[in-house]
């Protein structure tokens, strides 16, 4: 699903990441640990094509294709997901509009085809029951006045309905209380067909999920056990 092939990376000519290599296979439950500060954040924000990074060298092959010039639209729209850690708040887009046109897109790059409002609403419905999410928060503005939990649930309910190849997750049991820690457990345990990279520093948290491997980063490199 994913190889990172002696990837460097950096920030305004600072490095970051260096000789990182990787191979994570299909339906993978991957986790990356170390302290704050160690590469963790710049690795998944590299592999979803945030534009803040720059990959000095190496490569990054998802599901076959070369991707390390792709920009981070084309990468969601092959498939890669990104639940980061800070989410911006967007004044006047609001939730329902914003997984609409998301939705939308996927489609479209996926089939060639047309989403109908009818099957997107069928699907939000069946993806808003199963999270509980309250009906009225699809009218409000995307991550505006939502509680960092809410936010997880929100995180939870686009990743549901694009169901993607790859799915990044950045420290997601941060902020969230035990009960949407158990949602965010339940979610990655009922997706098999999604593979899971996800960064966590909570051991209980992690008991939880079939791990499958474990990459440990410091001062931006892989630590080798």
């Amino acid at each position: 699903m994913l190889e990172i092939k002696n990837l460097c990376v950096s920030m305004n000519g600072k490095p970051l990441l260096k000789n990182i290599n990787m191979v994570i296979p299909d339906g993978a439950r991957h986790r990356i640990a170390g302290h704050n500060g160690s590469g963790k954040s710049t690795l998944v924000n590299t592999i979803a094509g945030n534009p803040a990074y720059t990959i000095d060298s190496g490569s990054i092959i998802f599901n076959g294709v070369d991707i390390t010039t792709e920009n981070a639209t084309t990468r969601a729209l092959m498939g890669i997901f990104l639940g980061a850690q800070n989410v911006p708040e967007i004044p006047g887009l609001t939730i329902l509009s914003f997984l609409k046109h998301s939705m939308i897109a996927h489609t479209h790059y996926d089939t060639g085809k047309d989403l109908s409002m009818g099957e997107f609403l069928e699907k939000l419905e069946n993806a808003r029951e199963q999270l509980n999410i309250p009906k009225q928060w699809l009218n409000r503005c995307v991550n505006v006045g939502f509680s960092g939990g809410e936010r997880k649930r929100i995180m939870l309910l686009r990743l549901i309905l694009t169901q993607p190849k790859l799915a990044i997750l950045d420290e997601p049991d941060s902020g969230a209380d035990s009960d949407v820690q158990k949602q965010i457990i339940d979610t990655i345990n009922t997706m098999p067909d999604t593979t899971f990279l996800f960064i966590s520093h909570q051991s209980d948290f992690s008991s939880k999920i079939n791990v499958s491997e474990t990459t440990t980063l410091n001062d931006g490199q892989i630590v080798i056990q």
